[in-house]
C-alpha cells in the first residue's frame, strides 16, 4: 500500500535508506554488513536453482522453545559497550573491531579492558575495500608482514583473533589462505576464527572456499544474512528457507566443531522510490511540470524547489518468533555454535530463548 508523506517524512525514511547501504568498515547509524562481489556471485549461481522449501512453522502463539547451543558469539562494537549485560548467556564476545588503514596499518583496537566479560573475548579485524585487501595482502610484501605483526601482538591481550574480510579480489584467493596460514601459526594457543559469507553450494575458485580455508582456523562463522541487501529487490535479511540451506551445506562443509552459524539481529527497509540523482536542465523543467511545481526560489541566487511524492516502503525485520524457529532449525541440523550480528540490536526476548550447554 502506498502512502503520502510530507517532506520531512520522506527525508527520514531517505535517510535510513541511504543508512542501510553504507559499507560495514565504517561503522554508521546501520551498522550492518553489506553484501560482497562474492556474495553476488552465490545469489547468481543459486538463481533458479531451486525453489524456497515452504517449511512448517508452529503457531506464533505458541510459547517459543528454548534452544541450547555450545557456544553463542555476539558482535560488540568498540564504543557501545553498554550494549552488553551481564544476564546474556554468551560464551564468546567479537570485539568489533580493529581496521586497516590506506597505508595498510591496523588501527582502531578497541580496547579489551572496557567491558566486564566472564568469557572469551575475541579481537575482530575488518577490511572492507577490495582494493586495500590485495594490497594488504600481497605476499612477501612489508605491509603484509607488517600487519600480521601488529595483529599478533595487539591479539596477545585478547582470547583470540577473527579476521573478517569481506572484499577479496577473486585471484587473491590462495593469498588470503597463506596469510591465514600465517596467522595461524603465530597466534599459538590462541584462538583463531574467521568470517565467511554464506554459500550454498561449492563455487569454482571462490576465494571463500570453506574447504581450502577450514584447516587453517579453529572456527568458521557462517554470515547467514543478507540474502537480502540496500540494493536488492526487497526481501528478508535471511529468510528461513535459504538459512536452512545454508546450514545444511555448512554443516556438511565446515562440520559441527568448527562451525558457528550468525544470525541477524537487524531488518531492512526499501522504498519503491528514491528521487536522488543529478539532473540536467532539460530534465529539470520536465520534473517541475510532472510535479505540477508552482514555485521557485532562490538561495544565494541559486534556483530551487521542492515537491511531495508517494513513497511505499516494505520492511522486514527479525523478531523473537522468527529467531527462535531459525535457531531451532539450526540445533535440528546439528549446529552446535550460533553468533549474532549485533549486540544491541535485538529484541530483549531473544536472551530468554538460549541456553549455554556444556
Amino acid at each position: 500500500m502506498k502512502k503520502f508523506v510530507c517532506p520531512a517524512v520522506l527525508a527520514l525514511v531517505l535517510f535510513a535508506l541511504e543508512a542501510c547501504s553504507s559499507d560495514p568498515g565504517s561503522v554508521t547509524e546501520a551498522e550492518i554488513p553489506e553484501i560482497s562481489e562474492s556474495e553476488t556471485a552465490e545469489t547468481e549461481v543459486s538463481a533458479g536453482a531451486e525453489p524456497d522449501e515452504i517449511l512448517s512453522l508452529p503457531p506464533p502463539e505458541e510459547s517459543l522453545p528454548v534452544s541450547g547451543f555450545r557456544e553463542v558469539w555476539g558482535y560488540l562494537l568498540a564504543n557501545r559497550e553498554d550494549a552488553l549485560k551481564p544476564d546474556m548467556p554468551l560464551t564468546d564476545i567479537g570485539y568489533f573491531g580493529a581496521e586497516i588503514d590506506y597505508y595498510g596499518k591496523l588501527t582502531d583496537v578497541p580496547n579489551r579492558f572496557k567491558i566486564h566479560f566472564n568469557g572469551r573475548v575475541h579481537l575482530v579485524a575488518v577490511c572492507n575495500s577490495y582494493s586495500l585487501t590485495h594490497f594488504v595482502l600481497k605476499e612477501n610484501s612489508a605491509e603484509r608482514e607488517a600487519l600480521i605483526r601488529d595483529l599478533l601482538d595487539e591479539t596477545r591481550r585478547f582470547d583470540g583473533l577473527q579476521i573478517d574480510f569481506e572484499n577479496i579480489p577473486k585471484r587473491d584467493g590462495p593469498a588470503f589462505r597463506s596469510f591465514l596460514a600465517e596467522l595461524r601459526r603465530g597466534l599459538g594457543s590462541k584462538a583463531f576464527t574467521v568470517a565467511l559469507p554464506a554459500r550454498t553450494r561449492h563455487i569454482a575458485d571462490d576465494v571463500f572456499d570453506y574447504d581450502r580455508i577450514l584447516p587453517l582456523v579453529d572456527r568458521i562463522l557462517v554470515m547467514a544474512y543478507d540474502e537480502h541487501w540496500s540494493t536488492s529487490a526487497p526481501g528478508p535479511v535471511a529468510s528461513l528457507p535459504w538459512c536452512k540451506r545454508v546450514a545444511e551445506y555448512a554443516v556438511r562443509t565446515v562440520g559441527s566443531e568448527k562451525l558457528i552459524m550468525g544470525l541477524p539481529l537487524y531488518g531492512r527497509a526499501w522504498g519503491n522510490t528514491n528521487p536522488s540523482k543529478a539532473y540536467i536542465h532539460s530534465g529539470i523543467e520536465e520534473l517541475k511540470t510532472r510535479q505540477e511545481v508552482r514555485t521557485v526560489e532562490r538561495e544565494n541566487g541559486i534556483p530551487t524547489f521542492q515537491y511531495e511524492i508517494p513513497v511505499g516502503v516494505k520492511v522486514y525485520y527479525e523478531d523473537a518468533y522468527s529467531l527462535a524457529v531459525r535457531m531451532e532449525m539450526y540445533r535440528d541440523l546439528g549446529v552446535k555454535n550460533i553468533g549474532f550480528w549485533r549486540i544491541g540490536q535485538e529484541t530483549p526476548e531473544v536472551w530468554k530463548l538460549i541456553r549455554v550447554e556444556e
